[in-house]
């Protein structure tokens, strides 16, 4: 298998969740978010590229359900392509003011989650009144950042390689409708 090859990824993967298992963990997260956010309007942070395919199925569940979102996205990322994370690089912050804002940041996966306690940090050094974290996947293991966890969560993954609904193989399948795991 070539280290960039979609088609033979895939063929040397599970399918650990498709897309009809996804979206009911999803539907499910937003009557909880819709529960915790009530009365209010949250300022729903997309962090890209990674979590936009969660991020739109999440916010219509929580349109259907009532609940209003004051849209914004930011992209940070420590990966740029590669397989391990560096030092974070912003390449677009929120326009947004945060200033004792509710907010609701959605994104793909808590791997480790340095990428998402910088942010975290950050959205709390604008002055946020609150930042919760919207993940549509954890990874189960024991590595992650001390004091990040998601607080809402759509589905547990394998501690492997994982991709599919906006997470990426090399940039490749972050549009494939389920959650793939390689070998």
């Amino acid at each position: 298998m070539s280290n960039h090859d979609l088609a033979a990824a895939l063929e040397n993967a599970d399918l650990i969740f498709d897309r009809r298992s996804l979206e009911r963990e999803i539907a499910r997260m937003a009557v909880r978010i819709r529960n915790d956010y009530a009365g209010a309007r949250p300022v729903y942070l997309t962090v890209m590229h990674g979590g936009l395919p969660f991020a739109a199925q999440l916010a219509m569940e929580l349109g259907q359900r009532g609940l209003d979102l004051e849209f914004d996205y930011l992209h940070a990322t420590r990966y740029r392509g590669a397989t391990t994370g560096a030092d974070l690089v912003w390449k677009h912050r929120p326009a947004t003011p945060l200033r004792g804002r509710r907010v609701l940041l959605a994104d793909d996966i808590v791997d480790e989650g340095h990428t998402l306690h910088a942010i975290r940090a950050w959205c709390l050094e604008q002055g946020a009144a609150e930042v919760r974290i919207a993940a549509l996947a954890v990874k189960a293991h024991d590595r992650c950042v001390e004091g990040l966890c998601a607080d809402y969560v759509g589905v547990e993954v394998p501690d492997r390689y994982v991709f599919g609904y906006g997470m990426d193989f090399h940039e490749q399948g972050r549009n494939l409708p389920a959650i793939y795991a390689l070998r």
